[in-house]
């Protein structure tokens, strides 16, 4: 059976992640939920874990990614910056998923010895 390639991308800031893959997930199921306890219960994650990912996030950017309305209309919410991130992750990992695919990567799998 040949292998296959996994590609992640993560984007770091100094040596904090920026974005990944699970902050990709996180700040997606908080678009969904418009909450970060929400979110992290459907990821399966503590509160806390979700919450330390999301000021690594909001920190390593310009500007925030996420915003926590609190008042009448309590909530979390992605910023436009949060969209836009989000946005170019995915379709980073659907330019790496093409090359995950591509001839080079059919060479180098081609090399790998049988199961």
């Amino acid at each position: 059976m040949a292998g296959r390639f996994k590609l992640k991308a993560q984007l770091y800031r100094g040596e904090d992640v920026a974005i990944g893959p699970g902050k990709a997930d996180l700040l997606e199921a908080i678009a969904e939920t418009g909450s970060i306890s929400a979110a992290t219960r459907a990821l399966g994650m503590s509160y806390r874990r979700g919450w330390l990912l999301v000021e690594v996030m909001n920190r390593s950017w310009k500007e925030p990614l996420v915003e926590t309305v609190v008042g009448g209309r309590s909530g979390t919410s992605l910023t436009d910056l949060g969209r836009q991130v989000l946005a170019d992750y995915r379709a980073l990992e659907t330019e790496l998923a093409a090359l995950s695919n591509g001839a080079a990567a059919k060479r180098l799998e081609a090399l790998l010895a049988e199961d």
